[in-house]
Protein backbone atom coordinates (compact mmCIF):
# COMPACT_ATOMS: atom_id res chain seq x y z
CA UNK A 1 0.00 0.00 0.00
CA UNK A 2 2.95 2.18 0.92
CA UNK A 3 4.65 1.58 -2.41
CA UNK A 4 1.27 2.31 -4.20
CA UNK A 5 1.00 5.69 -2.82
CA UNK A 6 4.46 6.97 -3.30
CA UNK A 7 4.04 5.93 -7.25
CA UNK A 8 0.60 7.68 -7.15
CA UNK A 9 2.42 10.59 -5.66
CA UNK A 10 5.11 10.83 -8.44
CA UNK A 11 2.59 10.35 -11.08
CA UNK A 12 0.43 13.09 -9.74
CA UNK A 13 3.34 15.34 -9.71
CA UNK A 14 4.43 14.76 -12.82
CA UNK A 15 1.19 14.70 -14.37
CA UNK A 16 1.31 18.97 -14.72
CA UNK A 17 4.88 19.04 -16.09
CA UNK A 18 3.71 16.85 -18.84
CA UNK A 19 0.22 18.46 -19.37
CA UNK A 20 2.34 21.99 -20.08
CA UNK A 21 5.05 20.65 -22.43
CA UNK A 22 2.74 19.42 -24.99
CA UNK A 23 0.71 22.39 -25.36
CA UNK A 24 4.36 24.38 -25.17
CA UNK A 25 5.54 26.65 -28.11
CA UNK A 26 4.48 27.96 -31.27
CA UNK A 27 2.97 26.11 -34.62
CA UNK A 28 2.45 27.87 -37.39
CA UNK A 29 0.07 26.00 -39.59
CA UNK A 30 0.00 26.90 -42.99
CA UNK A 31 -3.11 25.85 -45.04
CA UNK A 32 -2.34 26.23 -48.80
CA UNK A 33 -5.67 25.68 -50.80
CA UNK A 34 -7.30 28.47 -48.23
CA UNK A 35 -3.53 30.56 -48.50
CA UNK A 36 -3.92 31.16 -44.48
CA UNK A 37 -2.00 30.76 -41.50
CA UNK A 38 -2.88 30.19 -37.99
CA UNK A 39 -0.74 30.74 -35.33
CA UNK A 40 -0.82 28.90 -32.39
CA UNK A 41 1.06 29.91 -28.98
CA UNK A 42 0.99 28.10 -26.05
CA UNK A 43 -1.79 25.49 -28.12
CA UNK A 44 -4.52 28.48 -28.30
CA UNK A 45 -4.89 30.02 -31.82
CA UNK A 46 -3.16 33.75 -31.24
CA UNK A 47 -3.35 35.16 -35.19
CA UNK A 48 -5.05 33.92 -38.14
CA UNK A 49 -3.03 35.83 -41.35
CA UNK A 50 -3.13 35.80 -44.92
CA UNK A 51 0.29 34.59 -46.60
CA UNK A 52 0.76 33.94 -50.53
CA UNK A 53 2.55 30.50 -51.31
CA UNK A 54 4.24 28.83 -54.64
CA UNK A 55 2.35 30.44 -57.83
CA UNK A 56 1.82 28.36 -60.99
CA UNK A 57 4.97 26.62 -62.07
CA UNK A 58 6.61 26.60 -58.72
CA UNK A 59 5.66 24.83 -55.03
CA UNK A 60 5.70 25.48 -51.52
CA UNK A 61 6.81 21.79 -49.90
CA UNK A 62 4.43 20.21 -47.52
CA UNK A 63 5.04 18.79 -44.61
CA UNK A 64 5.47 19.30 -40.19
CA UNK A 65 9.08 21.08 -39.91
CA UNK A 66 10.85 22.86 -37.55
CA UNK A 67 13.05 26.33 -37.95
CA UNK A 68 16.67 25.56 -39.50
CA UNK A 69 17.98 29.35 -39.15
CA UNK A 70 16.37 32.78 -38.61
CA UNK A 71 17.21 35.92 -40.21
CA UNK A 72 16.54 39.27 -39.35
CA UNK A 73 17.04 40.37 -42.62
CA UNK A 74 17.65 38.20 -45.53
CA UNK A 75 18.59 38.89 -49.21
CA UNK A 76 17.74 36.19 -51.67
CA UNK A 77 20.80 35.58 -54.31
CA UNK A 78 18.62 33.42 -56.19
CA UNK A 79 15.46 35.94 -57.28
CA UNK A 80 18.06 39.40 -57.70
CA UNK A 81 18.45 39.81 -54.07
CA UNK A 82 14.58 40.31 -52.98
CA UNK A 83 14.55 41.51 -49.73
CA UNK A 84 13.42 38.82 -46.92
CA UNK A 85 12.69 40.00 -43.26
CA UNK A 86 12.29 38.12 -40.46
CA UNK A 87 13.15 34.99 -42.44
CA UNK A 88 12.47 31.04 -40.99
CA UNK A 89 14.16 29.08 -42.89
CA UNK A 90 12.82 25.65 -42.71
CA UNK A 91 14.06 23.34 -45.39
CA UNK A 92 16.74 24.17 -47.52
CA UNK A 93 16.08 27.91 -49.24
CA UNK A 94 12.38 27.87 -48.03
CA UNK A 95 11.43 30.44 -45.51
CA UNK A 96 8.25 32.42 -44.08
CA UNK A 97 9.06 35.49 -44.36
CA UNK A 98 7.94 39.66 -44.66
CA UNK A 99 7.49 40.95 -48.32
CA UNK A 100 6.75 44.58 -49.83
CA UNK A 101 3.93 42.41 -51.92
CA UNK A 102 1.34 42.90 -49.34
CA UNK A 103 -1.26 43.22 -52.29
CA UNK A 104 -0.69 39.71 -53.19
CA UNK A 105 -1.21 38.34 -49.94
CA UNK A 106 -4.59 35.94 -50.01
CA UNK A 107 -3.42 34.22 -53.35
CA UNK A 108 -0.63 32.08 -54.30
CA UNK A 109 2.31 34.51 -55.89
CA UNK A 110 5.74 33.55 -54.54
CA UNK A 111 8.68 30.94 -56.11
CA UNK A 112 7.70 28.67 -52.87
CA UNK A 113 8.20 30.56 -49.91
CA UNK A 114 5.60 31.71 -47.56
CA UNK A 115 4.74 34.99 -47.93
CA UNK A 116 3.44 37.69 -45.03
CA UNK A 117 2.90 41.31 -44.32
CA UNK A 118 5.95 42.40 -42.78
CA UNK A 119 4.52 43.13 -39.54
CA UNK A 120 3.01 39.84 -38.88
CA UNK A 121 6.44 38.18 -40.13
CA UNK A 122 7.96 40.33 -37.56
CA UNK A 123 5.60 39.18 -34.54
CA UNK A 124 5.70 35.69 -35.61
CA UNK A 125 10.02 35.73 -36.31
CA UNK A 126 9.82 36.95 -32.71
CA UNK A 127 7.09 34.30 -30.78
CA UNK A 128 9.52 31.93 -32.63
CA UNK A 129 12.70 33.67 -31.41
CA UNK A 130 11.12 33.64 -28.05
CA UNK A 131 10.23 29.88 -27.83
CA UNK A 132 12.90 28.44 -29.39
CA UNK A 133 13.40 26.55 -32.55
CA UNK A 134 12.80 23.23 -31.01
CA UNK A 135 9.46 24.08 -29.78
CA UNK A 136 8.41 25.49 -33.05
CA UNK A 137 6.27 23.58 -35.38
CA UNK A 138 5.72 24.48 -38.65
CA UNK A 139 2.71 22.70 -40.82
CA UNK A 140 2.09 23.26 -44.31
CA UNK A 141 -0.93 21.23 -45.87
CA UNK A 142 -4.09 21.58 -48.10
Amino acid sequence: MMRFAALMIVFLLALPVTAGVAAAGVTARIDLSAQKMRVYSNGRLAYTWAVSTARKGYRTPTGTYRPQRMHRMWYSRKYDMSPMPYSIFFRGGYAIHGTNSVRSLGRPASHGCVRLHPANARKLYNLVKHSGAKNTRIIIDW
